[in-house]
């Protein structure tokens, strides 16, 4: 008689529980989803070839935006790489080509993650200020963990490295190489690809340049 009575006291006690739990779930909002080629990036090169980079939104939501953003706007469409050192990286996202220039955006705060500068990294410059990235962006050629916690990277490339590698060297190269066509993805651009370049003569460099600060 005891268990049956506290059987049917439990019962009542669980089932506005349940209710509730019920209602509770209806009205919670739905996980958002990003479908995954929301972070992709395409840079197709004048080298010849389409260059794919994953960005890393959880590592650096802010940056990644940004770059999207700006992608988004064709900021990138036609600038060149204004100062590519071999055996370091090569960088852009300046379109006065000087390597003093940046977007109309504000500049971004730092987000030095974890993830380290390996070959294919792609990661912001600055100037000396910690806090002051705006579009400029260069490529890794080969790992430079002095970099790690000073510049913020913000995705890697998983396909067409040879491009990267072909990307005319100097500061600023003679004949620089340029982005043709930057695009996310998700937006289904078709490659504006101009065919590949003839051999890319690379000019020699001294310890000093491969220590070199990235700087816009």
């Amino acid at each position: 008689m005891l268990r049956k009575f506290f059987l049917t006291f439990s019962a009542l006690f669980l089932v506005p529980f349940a209710v509730h739990a019920q209602e509770a779930e209806e009205k919670a909002p739905a996980p958002s989803s990003v479908p995954a080629d929301e972070n992709i990036l395409h840079l197709d090169l004048s080298t010849g070839g389409r260059v794919t980079i994953q960005l890393f939104s959880a590592l650096a939501p802010n940056h990644v935006e940004r770059i999207k953003t700006l992608t988004r706007q064709g900021f990138y469409d036609g600038i060149i790489f204004h100062r590519v050192i071999d055996g370091f990286m090569a960088q852009t996202g300046d379109p006065t080509g000087t390597g003093t220039g940046g977007s109309d955006l504000p500049d971004l705060k730092a987000e030095f993650g974890k993830f380290p500068h390996v070959r294919g990294v792609v990661s912001m410059a600055r100037s000396a200020s910690e806090d002051s990235a705006n579009s400029q962006f260069f490529i890794v050629f080969y790992p430079r963990f002095s970099l790690d916690g000073k510049y913020t990277s913000f995705g890697r490339v998983t396909a067409g490295m040879e491009y990267v590698d072909a990307i005319q060297r100097g500061e600023p190269p003679l004949n620089p190489s340029r982005i043709l066509q930057a695009s996310i993805a998700a937006d289904h651009k078709p490659p504006v690809l101009p065919g590949a370049s003839a051999n890319v003569s690379e000019a020699p460099i001294s310890v000093d340049d491969l220590n070199a600060p990235i700087k816009p």
